[in-house]
């Protein structure tokens, strides 16, 4: 009879382990329910950040300075690395978005939870084709121990978090690449919906690295020569020559605005340095802005525009600007730009032998635009691409 009691005890042992289990289960604070502080704490304590470092360096990040301290790791630091990246070198940047905290934080809770380090880093990365396709690459170099090849690759998935940060809310976006002279127009997702040949800055005015948005499209733009073209090309081009200003329909401006007749200035008084006037270049197919620019804000008179000179777009050599952007499809751009049908197909086409009055198109939305300097990307089907370093700069930091 004692062994038979003992046996109907045993059977009760595992209800007890269980219902033990749920009491403890019970006690555990909800990660929802836990501070910043406590989530860090707990995952700091699980083998889940190390995992999660690891995972981080796949996707080309540096892990170094994301290394445990005092036995609380920088859990949040590194989550915000993950989602939106570290800023690039870029020479102006119109505004840096906040990190988007809610999705941070729900990453951390779900780590706490014991999710999957994987399916938390899907969820916060950027879902951009590209993206996807040079995490690829990346670890296909390490694998390979090509790792000046793999740094530059990490450099440009570190460009492509920080537009996953500068974005948001937007619903489309342009990059374009210096270094490789061209430009894609993505929607959120990062879809490809556009690409383009550019032309850019020449080496010794080249063209700055930006961080803006668009504010606008302008049809039949002004060329309002910047200063330094004016004093370097065409004032002394227009005081050797009388005709060279008429020929060029080039205006002389006024500090009223107004125009003044260049034949009523006596360029042999007048000097480049201390020229108290300024050049605008009439609107039309001359003009060296073409029949379109699109303005972005930014100190440093830097837009994307039309161009008199098309045929350099066929050109494997397009760095040949004073600094702004050409682009070879101007009106699809444009379209885009302004989320519906702005212009006609046949507007470049159109004869344009009168000139025409400048037409603002201000933008329903605001598109940001981003004019970086990447020594890598990859192409619609997923090729790997290098770029060659043309203003000779620093090798890549990621």
């Amino acid at each position: 009879m004692q062994m038979l009691s003992g046996l109907g005890k045993a059977r009760y042992v595992p209800l007890l382990i269980l219902f033990t289990l749920a009491i403890m289960q019970s006690c555990r604070k909800n990660p929802k329910d836990m501070t910043d502080q406590e989530l860090a704490e707990a995952i700091s304590s699980k083998d889940i950040y190390q995992e999660l470092l690891s995972q981080a360096s796949e996707a080309g990040i540096n892990t170094q300075k994301f290394g445990t301290k005092d036995t609380i790791a920088p859990v949040f630091a590194l989550l915000e690395e993950i989602a939106f990246g570290h800023k690039p070198t870029i020479r102006f940047t119109q505004k840096k978005v906040k990190a988007d905290t809610a999705l941070i934080r729900n990453a951390a809770e779900e780590l706490a939870k014991g999710e999957a380090v994987e399916r938390v880093m899907e969820q916060l990365e950027p879902v951009f084709p590209v993206y996807h396709n040079l995490k690829i690459h990346y670890d296909r170099l390490i694998k390979s121990n090509k790792k000046d090849s793999a740094a530059y690759v990490a450099q440009t998935l570190n460009a492509y978090r920080w537009i996953h940060r500068q974005i948001q809310h937007a619903p489309r976006f342009v990059m374009v690449n210096i270094r490789g002279a061209y430009l894609t127009a993505m929607d959120s997702a990062g879809k490809n919906v556009l690409t383009m040949h550019t032309v850019v800055g020449k080496r010794d005015t080249p063209t700055p690295t930006i961080d803006t948005y668009a504010t606008s499209i302008v049809t039949h733009p002004y060329w309002n020569v910047p200063k330094s073209i004016a004093i370097k090309e065409i004032f002394p081009k227009a005081a050797a020559d009388p005709e060279y200003l008429t020929r060029n329909r080039i205006q002389v401006i006024g500090k009223d605005g107004q125009a003044i007749n260049p034949e009523e200035l006596e360029w042999g008084d007048l000097t480049a340095d201390k020229f108290p006037y300024r050049f605008r270049q009439e609107t039309g197919e001359d003009n060296s802005l073409g029949l379109l620019k699109v303005e972005i804000k930014n100190p440093l008179s830097i837009y994307l525009h039309d161009t008199n000179a098309r045929y350099l777009f066929k050109s494997d050599k397009r760095w040949r600007s004073h600094g702004c952007v050409r682009v070879q499809h101007p009106t699809d751009l444009a379209n885009y730009m302004a989320g519906t049908k702005l212009l006609d197909s046949d507007f470049m086409t159109e004869p344009d032998s009168v000139s025409h009055p400048p037409k603002w198109h201000k933008l329903k939305v605001r598109v940001p635009v981003f004019l970086l300097y990447l020594p890598a990307d990859c192409n619609e089907k997923g090729d790997l691409m290098y770029f060659p370093d043309v203003y000779k700069r620093e090798a890549p930091n990621a």
